[in-house]
Parts: C-alpha cells; structure tokens; sequence
C-alpha cells in the first residue's frame, strides 16, 4: 500500500521560492533539482463500493521527499569567473524565469573559482616571505557583481513566486465553485438528467484549472471525487449518454495505464518519474468508469505506479550510499594528512617527503564524489585546515632556514673581507696563524645553498692560496734545511715500521720516543708533506692499534682480578664502580658523536682539511677503543653481580 502523502514536487516548488538565496557556497556544493508543478496526491486506500472517492489516483511515491540528494547533471564547462558572470547576467536580464538548478550550478562554480584564487594569491604571499599574520584577503570585485546579479534574480524569483501563489489561491475559489455547482447538482435523477451538458462543461472547466497550493488539493481532489461520483450515480434516465462516458474514460485510463507500465523500460529514472507525475494529472482529470470496473483499473494503474517509485527510490537510495562512501573515503583522507601533520620535520627532506605525501592526497580528494550535504562543507573544512596547518607551518621552517643562510652567508662573506685583507700580508708566521684560525671559524659556520656556498668557499680559498703561496716562495732559501729534515723523517719511519715487527714491553716507551724526535723535525719540502705525512700516520696507525689492543686486553685482565678485592667490600662497591664506570662511558660516546658532527664541516676539497680529517679521524678511532674498554668492564662487573646471586 503506498502511503498517503502531499505531492513531492508540488512542495518543493513551494520550498524553492522561500528559500534564501545564500552568498558563499562551499568547493563540493551540489545544485538542487529543478521542480515542475504536479498534480497532488489523493488517498491511495482500494476502491469499495462504499468509498465515493474510489477513483482517486494513486499518490507518487517520492523517494528524496524533502531531502533527496542533487541529481548529477552534465553542464556547461566554465574557466574563469567572468564566464560565470557574463552567464548569470544573461539570465538575471532575460525573459525567460531564471531556472534554479542552472544558478545553483552557477554559484557553485563560481566560488570555486574564487575559493581557488583566493588561495593561490595566499601561497604566493607565503611562499615569498610574507608574514601570515599581517596577510589579508583583497577585496573580489566580480564577486560583488556577481551578487548584485545573484540579488536580481532572487527579486525575480520572489515575484514570480508570488504571482504563482495568488494564482493558486485563484484557482483554489474557482475549483471551490465548482465543486459547489456540481454538489447542487447531483440531488435527484432529474435534476442530474437536465443539467448533464452543463455538468460537463464543469468537468472541462476543472481540467483547464491547474494549480492549486498544495495544502488543500487533496481535500480538494477527494471533495470532487466524491459529488462527481455522485452524479454520475443519480444519471438514470440518460443511461446511453452515462456509459458512452465510462466507455470513454475507461479507454483513456487504459491508454494511461499501459504508459505507465511502459515506464518500467525506461533507463533514465527520473525521466521516468516525471513522466508519471503527467500521467496521474490525466488520470486524476478523467472521468470515472462503470463501478464494476473502477477497483481493477485503479490497482492496475496503482501497480504500475508502483513499479516506478521504488525504481525512483532505488535510484537515491544508491545515491545516498555513494554519498555516504564518499564521506567515508574522505574522512579517511581527512585522517591521514592529519597524521603526516603531525610528524616531525627536522631537514627539507622531509618536508618534501610529506608535501609530495599530501599533494598525492588532494590529487586523490579531487577524484571522489560528493558527501551528504549536511556534512559535504564540514568535511572539506576539515581536510583544508589539515592542508593549511602543514603548508603553514612548512613555510614558516623554511623561511626561517632561508634567514638562517642568510646570516650563514654574511658570517662568511665577513670572513672572506678578513682573509683578503691578509692576502698581501709579509708576516708570515702571525697571518698564518690568524689565517688557519679564520679557516677553523668558517668550519663552525653552518650551511648555505650550495652554489652559493661554493662560490663563497672558493673565494676564501683563493685569498688563503694566495698568501700561503707567496710565503712558500719566500722561504724557497729554506729548501737545503727541508731536505734534510725530509731525510731524518724518513729514517724516524723505518725505525717505527721496524717497530711493528718487535714484540716486548718497553715498545710503547720506544714509538712515544721516536714520535717526539719526529715532531722535533722541522719543515719538508712542500710537495714531500702529504707523501710523508701519508706515511708517517699508516705506520703509526698499526702500532698504535697493536698497542691498544694489547694495552687493553691488559687493563680488562688487571680489572678483572681487581674485581673479585672489590667484591669482599660488598656489593655497593662494584655497584658504585658500575655506576662511575657507565656515566664515562655515556661522556665518551657524547665525546665520539662531537667529533664525528665536526668532521661533516671539514671540506676535503682542501689539503689542510685532509690532514685535519685524518687527525680527527684517529682521535675518533682512540676514543672507541676506550669506549669499548670501558663497556667490557662494564659487562665483567654484571657478570660478577650474577655469579654473587
């Protein structure tokens, strides 16, 4: 049994013109249906015998009522706001009623477009250094055209409106008197026989009436129902004239029922369901048929019917779960970025890293539908100001990283000044000394853009050069004496080398003394410095290995027996050890991973930065070999704890 309602489609005309045409529209706002007046609904319960209103039209079941979603219609593709403009003020101007689907669609476009403006000309601001509190949004003037345009067609909308609603009221009093001449009529045989043609020509008259609003046409359908039927019933001595009518009628509602079972074939539903409405116009506006034939051609029609509603309501139905999927994907996407947000960003690799995550994101946003309309603008809202807390917080890091270069850049520039002033300097020994110093200070500098880095690098290294060259031709009369320095060099490595192929106690005592006549040794040759220094530091680097693995397997075997003395003491003495041993090991580390960061400064470009890097290198090794010494004590202590337990 199909509910008893009032006609969708006549409410939502109604509802159409008192609604307030809003300003701002959101990036995913769906247009609403165009609506064409109907005819209302009538009671849908069976004909009976008793039932004088038995050859109401079934009422159309409509399965948005009040909240169906917007169909999806293809339309004109716009590019820019002045399209947009250009458009409305064609219908704003026009003869035509402007047509509500048509400016829904045209709002929604147009925002998009200024929402889309709007925020590139925010990027663009940031993106150049501009501060986001003092940022302001310009103001649109095709915006303000466009509502000035938009308030124009609203003004027409209303009038029209208003002239629809007097005119119903009118239709509403001649229906009135209609029904009220036919009720006058249909009070005996007689009467009813006399005033037949007259009582048609009524009938022509109803059908030429069309609306009424919507709130009294199914009294007002069911009231004329009722004293038609009347009449019809009291047409006793013009029998032949009676049932030429039913005939008729009843080919006319056949016709009318077999479209709409035809309807059922139709692949565009809503195609299908206005062509309905039309149908139940013309059944409602024929004539009744025989009373034996008015249940069976009523439930044929009611049949068919019904067929169409629940296709109408399967229709959205579906459209309602895509819509609901869609939030649901959306949300998911919501919560993503949310979480990329909050991630931590340390270099500009991962914020591009996650820029390139949440640009993916929006690229994927932009391929799903829309979501319910109550919940369409929070959801976007809400995935906006995931996006803009990210970018603004990006643009913030790395304006704050491009200041950073920038005084990185000065400090350097600063060093550079001082360099060049000693470029020319005869001091040789004192602007040495302050030149190696400037070079330590720029290793303390942090980064800059790496062209400009190296620029900055090799104008520095070219005022060094500079001086140090000249030094060295200054001192080519000290050649004879670096020569033989080279030669008692050489002779100090072959007796360290021939120390790595002697075993005993006192070699540690022998390398310290020879690497203290070595560095006793003045200058080699320029050209001989790094060969030699090469050199001199493999050899080293064996014996000190050798030794620090010996010497520490002997302090780990020496701490080890001291351990079992420190045990008799008690355990708060290991315990104490424990401790005081593991805070070193912690400075140690502290101590490596310092070094180890100052070594990311050193440029190996430079000959001295080699040599540096070598030296630092040595002291890092040295420090985890003890590091680790420490750690192996460290364990022997836990292990004496458990053998106690």
């Amino acid at each position: 049994m199909i509910d008893s309602q009032e006609n969708v489609l006549e409410q939502e005309a109604q509802l159409e013109e008192k609604k307030v045409e809003e300003n701002v529209v959101n990036e995913a706002e769906a247009p609403a249906n165009s609506n064409a007046e109907a005819a209302p609904a009538a009671e849908t319960e069976a004909p009976t015998a008793e039932n004088a209103a038995a050859e109401d039209a079934p009422a159309v079941e409509d399965a948005a009522a009040g909240d169906a979603p917007a169909e999806e219609k293809e339309h004109r593709i716009y590019k820019s706001k002045a399209e947009v403009v250009e458009r409305l003020k064609e219908i704003a101007h026009g003869d035509d009623v402007p047509g509500k689907e048509e400016v829904d669609y045209l709002k929604t476009v147009f925002y998009k477009l200024h929402f889309a403006e709007r925020e590139a000309a925010q990027k663009a601001y940031l993106e150049a250094g501009g501060d986001p509190e003092k940022y302001t949004v310009l103001p649109d003037e095709d915006e303000e055209v466009f509502k000035a345009e938009m308030g124009i067609i609203k003004e027409r909308r209303s009038k029209v409106f208003q002239e629809q609603e007097a005119e119903k009221q009118e239709n509403l009093k001649k229906k009135l008197d209609i029904i009220e001449k036919i009720k006058n009529m249909a009070t005996s045989p007689e009467e009813a026989n006399k005033s037949f043609q007259e009582f048609k020509k009524l009938q022509q008259e109803w059908k030429d009436i069309k609306s009424v609003p919507a709130d009294k046409a199914n009294e007002l359908w069911r009231n004329y129902q009722l004293y038609v039927e009347q009449f019809y019933d009291l047409l006793k001595l013009n029998s032949e004239a009676r049932e030429y009518d039913f005939k008729k009628n009843l080919e006319i509602k056949n016709r009318l029922c077999e479209a709409a079972e035809k309807l059922a074939d139709e692949t565009d539903v809503i195609s299908a369901f206005h062509q309905l409405q039309k149908l139940h116009q013309e059944y409602r506006e024929t004539g009744p048929v025989a009373k034996e034939l008015r249940e069976e051609i009523w439930a044929r029609f009611k049949a068919a019917s019904t067929v169409i509603n629940k296709k109408h309501q399967q229709h959205f139905d579906d459209l309602r779960n895509r819509e609901e999927e869609n939030l649901q994907k959306k949300t998911e996407l919501c919560e993503k970025v949310e979480a990329i947000a909050k991630e931590e960003n340390k270099n500009s690799a991962d914020w591009d890293r996650h820029t390139k995550q949440i640009i993916d994101i929006q690229t994927e946003w932009k391929t799903i539908g829309f979501a319910p309309q109550k919940m369409n603008v929070k959801i976007f809202e809400r995935f906006r100001a995931a996006c803009d807390d990210f970018f603004g917080r990006k643009t913030e890091f790395f304006r704050n990283m491009k200041a950073q270069f920038n005084e990185n850049a000065d400090k350097k520039r600063a060093l550079i000044e001082q360099a060049k002033a000693l470029q020319d300097s005869t001091e040789w020994k004192a602007t040495s000394d302050k030149l190696i110093a400037l070079q330590k200070e720029w290793r303390t500098i942090g980064m800059v853009p790496k062209r400009l880095g190296d620029q900055l690098w090799n104008e520095f290294l070219g005022a060094c050069n500079k001086f140090f060259e000249a030094r060295n031709a200054a001192n080519a009369g000290t050649r004879s004496a670096e020569r033989e320095n080279l030669a008692k060099k050489r002779d100090i490595i072959a007796q360290l080398k021939a120390l790595t192929e002697e075993a005993g106690d006192n070699v540690q005592e022998k390398v310290q003394e020879l690497v203290e006549k070595y560095q006793a040794v003045g200058h080699v040759p320029y050209k001989e410095k790094d060969k030699l220094y090469k050199e001199y530091h493999e050899v080293l680097d064996k014996l000190y290995k050798e030794l620090n693995v010996t010497t520490a397997r002997r302090r780990l075997d020496t701490f080890k027996n001291n351990l079992k003395t420190m045990a008799e003491h008690g355990t708060e003495v290991l315990d104490n050890e424990r401790s005081r041993l593991l805070r070193r090991y912690e400075a140690m580390k502290q101590e490596i991973q310092t070094y180890e960061n100052n070594l990311g400064f050193l440029n190996a470009a430079s000959k001295k930065g080699n040599s540096l890097i070598d030296e630092m290198n040595r002291k890092v090794q040295k420090l985890k070999d003890d590091c680790e010494l420490v750690r192996q004590k460290i364990k022997a202590i836990d292990a004496e704890n458990k053998e106690k337990e």
